[in-house]
Formats: C-alpha cells, sequence, structure tokens
C-alpha cells in the first residue's frame, strides 16, 4: 500500500506516519507538505510544494495511490474566517481533486473532529461539516470522516498546539484515569494511526467515525 500523508509534522500526522512505517503493508509513505521532514527512513518520501494550493508541479507524485491521510489542519480561534476557510476547506478539497483525478481509486480519510456539523452554531464546525460532505460526494464509497475527542499523544511525540502541551504538561498524569472511566472520550494517536490503516485495507460501511469506532478499528 502507497500512503500519502499531510499534516505529518503535526500531532496526529507523527502518529499515523509511525503506524504507517511500522505497518508491513505499507510500502510507502509520500509526505505532502511545505517543508523537508526532519525524519530518514527507507519507506518515507517527501514532496516539497511551497504553495499547496498549486499542485501542477507535483505531476506523477500523486499517481498511484492507495489511501490518502489528510491530517493536515488548523484552529480557528484568532483566524479571520476567510482565512480559516481557505485553509479548511479549499485547501483541502484542491488536494483531494488533485488526488482523485491521478489515483481515482485511492481511500481518502480526513481528520475533522467532534462537533463537526453544518448546522453548528460554531463557524468552524460548519466549516469543516461542508469539507466532510464535499469530500463524501468525491469519495462515496472510499471516504471515512474521523471525528475524535480527545487525542494522548504517545511514543515520545510533542503536541504543537499549546493547549495541548500545557494539558500534557500540567494534567497529562489524569489521561490514563479518564480514560479508564469514559474510555468513549479519549484514543491515542496510535490507534488513530492503525484505525487509519484498518479503513483503507477493509473499506468498512461506516463513513463517519467517531472515537468509539476509532478504538474498535484500531483493535480490529
Amino acid at each position: 500500500m502507497r500512503v500519502l500523508l499531510t499534516g505529518t509534522t503535526g500531532m496526529v500526522g507523527q502518529g499515523v506516519l509511525r503506524e504507517c512505517l511500522n505497518a508491513p503493508d505499507v510500502s510507502e509513505v509520500v509526505s505532502l507538505g511545505r517543508s523537508p521532514l526532519n525524519a530518514d527512513h527507507p519507506k518515507l518520501r517527501s514532496i516539497v510544494v511551497t504553495d499547496l494550493f498549486d499542485l501542477d508541479g507535483v505531476g506523477d507524485g500523486l499517481a498511484g495511490i492507495d489511501a490518502c491521510f489528510f491530517c493536515l489542519g488548523v484552529s480557528s480561534v484568532g483566524m479571520s474566517a476567510e482565512t480559516y476557510e481557505r485553509i479548511t476547506y479549499d485547501l483541502t478539497l484542491g488536494v483531494a481533486d488533485a488526488l482523485a483525478a491521478r489515483s481515482p481509486g485511492a481511500t481518502f480519510v480526513y481528520v475533522s473532529g467532534a462537533g463537526t456539523s453544518e448546522t453548528s452554531r460554531q463557524r468552524w464546525a460548519q466549516v469543516k461539516g461542508r469539507t466532510e460532505r464535499e469530500l463524501l460526494e468525491r469519495f462515496p464509497q472510499r471516504g471515512y470522516m474521523f471525528r475524535p475527542g480527545f487525542i494522548q499523544p504517545l511514543h515520545g511525540i510533542q503536541p504543537r498546539s499549546r493547549f495541548y502541551r500545557a494539558l500534557m504538561a500540567g494534567g497529562g498524569w489524569l489521561i490514563p484515569l479518564v480514560r479508564r472511566a469514559a474510555p468513549r472520550q479519549v484514543v491515542t494517536t496510535e490507534e488513530v494511526g492503525r484505525a487509519m490503516l484498518t479503513v483503507a485495507r477493509t473499506n468498512p460501511p461506516t463513513h463517519v467515525v467517531g472515537n468509539p469506532e476509532i478504538a474498535a478499528l484500531a483493535r480490529s
């Protein structure tokens, strides 16, 4: 399996990359991003694009891809509505369209978030809800929308978000207790990566996936 990965340097992307590189049936991971990766692995190839809104120069780099794990995302806090929509909606669909043109049979897994809904009062949830809907229209059989809640980083992965870093520094010891008390509320970066690989391998019928489904897919 050849995997295209975006958001590779983020917390989720790091976890997904680790699971892909450890998976025997993944032959190559193609990381698409704006800067080179500080990582070296025989399975890993990096495509550096200064402008992710213009993928014409990528050419055959997106051909022969079996699954795209789209982990790129930004917080809407402190960001204008126009900029957030351009990154969350326009960029995601631009990558999806470029991939579909070159690898029409690929699975597309999009990391959205708990609470995503076009009918929400929250702007971010509306934008992500519309993005999800249009991705499912483009990939009706092989599109999967991941809506994790709290994600616990494992294996030395460092969150880039200041909120996550502060939480892990001050209350990270509480997470195992919360996980035991409310297992449906917490998943790990390892589980997210394994669940993505499972949907790429098996094409399950449920296309909107929350924390309980992520945990179940990771075990299967």
